[in-house]
């Protein structure tokens, strides 16, 4: 995607504070992109005819895969000249299947460099560069100017986000008027006994939990009227139970695909800790479409 599809972007790299540089070093992993590149080789891939799903086993890490991701963008009605951000974009996987679904232009903002770094090379093997982009960032600094995108997706960011109201303040200031906010985020629950590691976090230090009551307050107060909200946890708890139960069963030949690449050995207990964590309602899952309005 080339400068003019986003006249309003910037190109300037925000200050990163001193907890955010701890997040981002949670993510970043050393030679990702040549580790990524290798693992597909590996599984038989050709890098240069690549699908989305290909990379289904480490570009979907959230909560619910590919398929919520889908269901919930049907929920708003995006044209094909919509400008979409996606907060906190990770490798990619998710900007680079709205804008497959719906040919919408899409650019992925992540703190992590390693992270932008694999993105912009996987975006290229599946050849979506004309509707995809990335850049690094923070989320509470976005390198945009105001009334720049019609969506914003928050998939899986906020539990890494002390500061909230500052990211709500963020997302209404780059939202064009009644621009949508896609939420699909991991909230707290009643039992404050949160098992780690977890994708998120590998220590309590970098996990900012906050309830949906105290986020959906927030998003609020900074201008936002929710549309739609729906309780995803039991659907949650259900799918980690079936991913646990697949994966203890030993495939005839290892995929060399999996979030070791990303996580190292931490991932080994993401299962097992995120079932528990929503099991025993330390954790939920909850997805909502907010608006941007100026009748707070």
């Amino acid at each position: 995607m080339g400068s003019e599809s986003f006249s309003h972007i910037t190109h300037l790299i925000p200050h990163i504070s001193t907890m955010e540089s701890h997040i981002k070093d949670h993510y970043n992993s050393d030679h990702l992109t040549q580790n990524i590149k290798a693992a597909l080789i590996k599984a038989g891939k050709d890098l240069a005819n690549l699908e989305p799903k290909d990379l289904s086993p480490i570009d979907q890490i959230h909560t619910g895969g590919a398929r919520s991701s889908i269901e919930l963008f049907k929920k708003i009605t995006l044209s094909s000249d919509a400008k979409v951000l996606d907060a906190g974009c990770g490798i990619g996987g998710s900007t680079r299947l709205l804008a497959k679904q719906f040919n919408c232009r899409v650019i992925g903002v992540d703190l992590a460099d390693k992270f932008i770094e694999a993105a912009s090379f996987l975006t290229r093997c599946t050849k979506l560069e004309n509707l995809v982009s990335f850049q690094q960032g923070s989320v509470l600094d976005l390198p945009f100017e105001n009334n720049t995108f019609d969506a914003v997706l928050c998939q899986h960011i906020l539990m890494n986000i002390k500061d909230k109201p500052a990211a709500a303040r963020e997302f209404f200031r780059v939202l064009k008027p009644d621009g949508k906010l896609i939420l699909h985020e991991i909230v707290k629950g009643e039992n404050n006994s949160l098992h780690l590691p977890v994708p998120w976090a590998d220590k309590s230090a970098i996990s900012f939990l906050e309830s949906w009551d105290v986020m959906s307050r927030i998003f609020k107060e900074h201008g936002f009227k929710i549309n739609i909200f729906s309780d995803q946890t039991e659907s949650a708890c259900t799918g980690w139970e079936k991913f646990n139960a697949v994966s203890q069963k030993k495939p005839p030949r290892p995929n060399p695909l999996g979030l070791g690449i990303i996580f190292g050995s931490n991932a080994k207990s993401f299962g097992k800790n995120m079932y528990t964590n929503f099991k025993n309602n330390a954790i939920c899952l909850v997805e909502a479409i907010l608006k941007k309005s100026y009748d707070k």
